[in-house]
Parts: structure tokens; C-alpha cells; sequence
């Protein structure tokens, strides 16, 4: 980059444009003085984030354009992003779009509609709403209470021209296709829909009461029972909006939940002190973006597309450009906006309830991305333990063993959350002694590890095999603590092994507890939860399995059935093996000179018999 121009940029507010050797605009942002801020893109290069260096990297030149002030320049910004849509800035993405209540009130006679286009055309809009049927549903209540026409009808050209349809007959509309009605008349009803959309319901309750009342006085009981309805109706609707801040504050309330390179954010609409909307959305390419310039950017593309600001806008992360955004959202609802960052207190506790609703969105989004049905175990299972990618295949390892001897380790695999029994492995110990647990555990891991790389071996050398250690795990669990953890933990940096492993421990009563780490930290799980759950199942089904197959390895030792899996020992040889030394036990013990005194054993025979026992490392 040219040094000289770097020395002669202007020290005031403006826009920088970074752009690469094509000449597309690859980075956008603003600075409070433009001299000091494209300096540090180019100097002390190795301080950066690995965004900012493979950006810089992608540089082939700048322009910049100087504004008379910070809040300019931030405005500036928001549109050019909006423009260019820059690689390197961080863009927010919202894949739904939501329905809005729309009211033309430009229009003398405004109506009243569903949209699915918020456009700065001087009307107002309300929501967004979760779905189209909550629009619809809104709509319906607000129409019938201020009895506002659902028809096609045109005003004011066809007032008083038409004939009257079933809602004017059931008096749910002023008619005016057979009554004429004012405009001043018309707007005042729209004004109160307006205030009723906004969370203003008292106004109207106490209005449709006082009408209840002189219609009762005047013995009208039917139209009474009408406006009770209406009453009953507002009052169930304000039960669903979850009533937030006594203060019937204007508020929105800004969380965000973090997963791999993606921030999920979710927005609440606080009116009046109603929960009156949300909004979910994702912001891609933020892994190494710090909390503040993330919230920033946030705040500025989501307000950017928005005229509903309220008086505050409450944030999970604090903002780098706090107070210069709330100058900004002041300057454009024409009256104070703060955006701030609680740290206790309610406004904390609803901060931290929009980080749950976006951690939400980051499950909904990963079901959809999944394109199949992942269990909600899996999920929050990768979610609790901080995982890359979901753990669909698990697998578990135990040890059995009989008072140090027969030891054996068994592998479980758990995929999508169900076993996958055909795919169950077992190992016979041969080099771990005296029922050491760690050891056995760091034996058959050692075994299924490379077992695993000579079949992808086999592979890409275009052999034609049937896996049995393929594809690798998402996540292993071992039946022991920290130093089983660690002792595996050792032998993967050996073998250069990435896959995420945890110890399973147990409470007094032997029953799952929780997970533990190889530094000793152990995460706990609600005992109602799927995880948990998931957890549970695991560790009863490798302990079980690994029991099992001990119990049958035992019952061949009693009969003396093991015999026949030794090389040139048939059912024969093992009844004249029984025979001659009356007990399995002796067998154990004997040595190759008095293996050969058995009738009909070679000596090649005595000598596999006495390896089988007396394997050595």
C-alpha cells in the first residue's frame, strides 16, 4: 500500500471502501478520524484477527468519503453495506419474512392489511408478527372493535353506493357502503385501531364498558352481551402478550447466541409493556469478531431497515458505538432513543431471556440444515459441551474384568441418539496386567484407532473392504473420570486424534451424574433433560454390554469351551485336556512339558495352548 497516501489522509469522520484487485468492494466501514483508522489496517499486521489479515491480504486499494460528522458516517456505512453487501463485513441475514400489519394512514381513508414489505412510505406498519394467521387474527380483533370495513370497498368513491353486507347488518362495520361517514369521522377510528395495535387496550376496555353499561341501563341486553364478548376477547389476547415491564414502556430487547462462525440474534418487541412481537435472525462470519463490534454491526444494519424505534433498545453485548448509535436512532425517530447494556436487574433478565429465544433459533436453524430430523438430545447435547459439529455417531468404552484377569474392553455406538447394536465392537485384553482400567482403556483405544487407519489405508489403495472401525466418532465418553480421560487424552496427541472425549461419572449409587474433562471440570445436566437422558442410556448400555459378554467369556472358562478358540485345540482335544487335568484352572497353570504329556498333543499345540494363557506385552 502506498505509504505516502497513507501519511496524507484527512484526520476527520468519513467511509472507507476496501476493494481487491477486480475492483469490487470487499470491506466497508467508518472511522471518527479516517488518517488514524486505514493506518492500523497496514500496520502492526501480525496483531490482527485472522479475518482482518486474510481481508488486508485481499486489499488492492481504498477510496474514502469524508463526512461532517460520526453520526453521518455511521449513516453513510449502513447504506453502503446495504449497497455493496461487502465479503468482509459481517451482513445480517434473515431468510423469513415476516408479516407486518400495515395501516395507510397517507391515504384519507386508510385501511388496514397484511404485508410482508416494511418500505419507508410514510405509513405506519406493526409487528413483525410470528406468523400470517397472528397478522390475520389481529386484524379480525381490531376491525370488529372499531368496527372498520374488511371489504373491497372504495372511498370515498363508493360511499353510500353499495348494498349493505352481513357485517354492517350485524353492526361489525360503520357501513359505509350505505351510510356516509367523514373522513375526520373515518380517521378518528383508524386512530384509535392504531393505538389498540400499539398495546393501548384500557382505553378501549373502559369505552366498551361504558357502552356496556348504558346498553344495559337501556335493557338492550343483546348488543350488551356483543360488547362483552369484545371485552372478554381483548382480555384473553392480553393473557398471550406476556405482559413484561409494568412501566408499559416502548423497549426492544436485543440477545445473541454464538455457534461456530454464525451469531443467531433474537429481538423483542416490548409496547406499552407488551411482548408484542419478535424477530430472529443470523449474522454470518462473526467467529473471531469481538462481542462489541458485533452488536454494533448488528444494531446498525437491523435499525438501518426500520422506523419502529423505541425509547430504548436493551443489548447482550454492550456496544463499541453506544452512545454514537443512540445519538443516531435519536436523530431518526425525531425524539431520545438510548441503546444500553444492563448488567443487573430486570432489563439483565430480559436480555438474557432473548439470548435462550436465539439460542432457539440456532436449534431451528440446524434442524433445517440438517434436512432430516435431529433428536433434541443431540442438539443440546452439542450445545452443553461446546461441540463443532453435532455428535450423531457416540461412541462409549468400558473395561470388564474378574478379579484383574479375563479383561476385556467393549465399544458401544449410539447413532442419532438410538444404538446401533451390529456396529458394537469388543476387544480381549492382551497387554494391559492386573485389571488396570487406564491402561486397558489406552490398549483398545490404541487398537480401534488404528484399526480405523488401516482400513482408510485399505481404502485409498481402492481395496474392496467392509469397514468395521469406519467412520470416526463425533464424540467418545469413557466409564471413568479424569485420569482415564487423560490417559486418553495422551495417546490421541500421540496419534494425532481430533475427536472430543469425556469421562462418565456416577453418584454414590453408581448412577449417571454428569460428564468430566480431562482438566477435571465436570458439567452437571438437569436430570429432566434429554441430554441427560441420552447420557444415561449410554452408560447402562456399554456397562451392560461390556458385563454381558465377561459373563459369557466366564461361562466357556467353566466349561471349558475357550479352549477351542486356541489354534489346533477341537472338541476332542479339549475333552482329553479336561480329562487329564480334571479342572480349567489347572490348565492355566501348566507349563509346556506337561501340556505334551496329554495323549495325542504336539508339542506345537502345548505351546498355543500356554501363549493363550500367558500372553505377554
Amino acid at each position: 500500500m502506498d505509504n505516502e497516501r497513507l501519511l496524507n489522509l484527512p484526520e476527520e469522520p468519513g467511509v472507507y471502501l476496501m476493494k481487491d484487485k477486480s475492483g469490487a468492494v470487499i470491506y466497508v466501514g467508518k472511522a471518527k478520524i479516517l488518517k488514524n483508522r486505514l493506518k492500523q489496517y497496514f500496520t502492526a499486521i501480525e496483531n490482527h484477527t485472522p479475518k482482518v489479515k486474510a481481508m488486508v491480504s485481499n486489499i488492492a486499494s481504498f477510496e474514502y468519503i469524508i463526512t461532517d460528522s460520526e453520526i453521518e458516517a455511521l449513516i453513510l456505512e449502513c447504506n453502503l453495506i446495504k449497497k455493496y453487501k461487502p465479503y468482509y463485513n459481517i451482513l445480517l441475514k434473515d431468510d423469513k419474512h415476516y408479516p407486518y400489519i400495515k395501516v395507510t394512514i397517507r391515504d384519507e381513508y386508510p385501511r388496514i392489511f397484511l404485508t410482508r414489505k416494511m418500505i419507508r412510505d410514510g405509513n405506519k406498519y406493526y409487528g413483525p408478527y410470528t406468523s400470517s394467521a397472528a397478522v390475520r387474527e389481529a386484524i379480525d380483533m381490531v376491525s370488529k372493535l372499531c368496527r372498520l370495513p374488511v371489504c373491497n370497498l372504495k372511498m370515498p368513491s363508493d360511499i353510500g353506493k353499495k348494498k349493505e353486507c352481513l357485517n354492517a347488518h350485524i353492526d361489525q362495520c360503520i357501513a359505509p357502503c350505505v351510510h356516509p361517514v367523514s373522513r375526520d369521522g373515518y380517521r378518528r377510528l383508524i386512530a384509535k385501531a392504531c393505538a389498540f395495535l400499539e398495546g393501548d387496550h384500557d382505553a378501549i376496555i373502559r369505552e366498551l364498558e361504558d357502552e356496556m353499561q348504558t346498553a344495559s341501563d337501556a335493557l338492550e341486553f343483546e348488543k350488551a352481551a356483543l360488547l362483552r364478548d369484545k371485552v372478554n376477547a381483548i382480555r384473553k389476547l392480553d393473557e398471550r402478550q406476556k405482559m413484561i415491564s409494568e412501566k408499559q414502556a416502548d423497549e426492544d430487547v436485543v440477545g445473541f447466541y454464538r455457534q461456530g462462525n454464525k451469531t443467531y440474534t433474537e429481538v423483542f418487541f416490548i409496547r406499552r409493556g407488551r411482548l408484542i412481537g419478535r424477530r430472529s435472525s443470523v449474522l454470518d462470519k462473526t467467529g473471531d469478531t469481538e462481542d462489541a463490534v458485533l452488536c454494533s454491526e448488528f444494531l446498525k444494519q437491523f435499525y438501518t431497515e426500520t422506523d419502529d424505534i423505541p425509547k430504548a433498545v436493551y443489548t447482550a453485548y454492550k456496544s463499541e458505538d453506544e452512545e454514537l448509535i443512540s445519538a443516531w436512532l435519536t436523530e431518526k425517530c425525531g425524539r431520545k432513543t438510548v441503546v444500553k447494556y444492563p448488567v443487573r436487574g430486570e432489563k439483565k433478565k430480559l436480555t438474557e431471556m432473548a439470548c435462550k429465544n436465539a439460542r432457539q433459533n440456532a436449534v431451528d436453524h440446524l434442524l433445517k440444515d440438517s434436512g432430516r430430523n435431529v433428536p433434541k438430545s443431540i442438539l443440546e447435547l452439542k450445545e452443553k459441551l461446546g461441540l463443532e459439529v453435532l455428535p450423531k455417531r457416540i461412541e462409549s468404552y468400558d473395561i470388564s474384568h474378574t478379579a484383574g484377569t479375563d479383561a476385556v474392553g467393549s465399544m458401544i455406538v449410539f447413532n442419532d441418539g438410538k444404538t446401533a447394536r451390529s456396529q458394537y465392537r469388543l476387544f480381549k485384553i492382551e497387554s494391559a496386567k492386573g485389571g488396570n482400567d487406564t491402561e486397558s482403556l489406552t490398549e483398545v483405544l490404541y487398537r480401534r484407532m488404528r484399526n480405523a487407519r488401516d482400513e482408510e489405508e485399505a481404502q485409498k489403495n481402492g481395496e474392496s473392504i467392509q469397514p468395521k472401525f469406519l467412520p470416526l466418532p463425533d464424540l467418545i465418553l469413557l466409564d471413568g473420570g479424569k485420569g482415564q480421560v487423560n490417559a486418553i487424552k495422551e495417546l490421541f496427541e500421540m496419534l494425532d486424534v481430533d475427536i472430543p472425549l469425556f469421562g462418565m461419572v456416577k453418584d454414590d449409587r453408581h448412577r449417571t451424574r454428569g460428564l468430566i474433562t480431562s482438566e477435571g471440570e465436570e458439567i452437571e445436566f438437569l436430570k429432566t433433560s434429554e441430554p441427560f437422558r441420552l447420557l444415561s442410556s449410554i452408560q447402562e448400555e456399554v456397562h451392560r454390554f461390556a458385563i454381558s459378554y465377561h459373563k459369557k467369556l466366564q461361562k466357556k472358562h467353566v466349561t471349558g469351551s475357550v479352549l477351542e478358540e486356541i489354534d489346533g485345540v477341537g472338541a476332542e482335544t479339549r475333552k482329553k485336556l479336561l480329562r487329564y487335568f480334571k479342572t480349567m484352572n489347572a490348565i492355566k497353570k501348566a507349563d509346556i512339558d506337561e501340556l505334551k504329556k496329554v495323549p495325542g498333543i504336539s508339542r506345537r499345540v502345548s505351546e498355543n495352548i500356554y501363549n493363550f494363557f500367558h500372553k505377554t506385552s
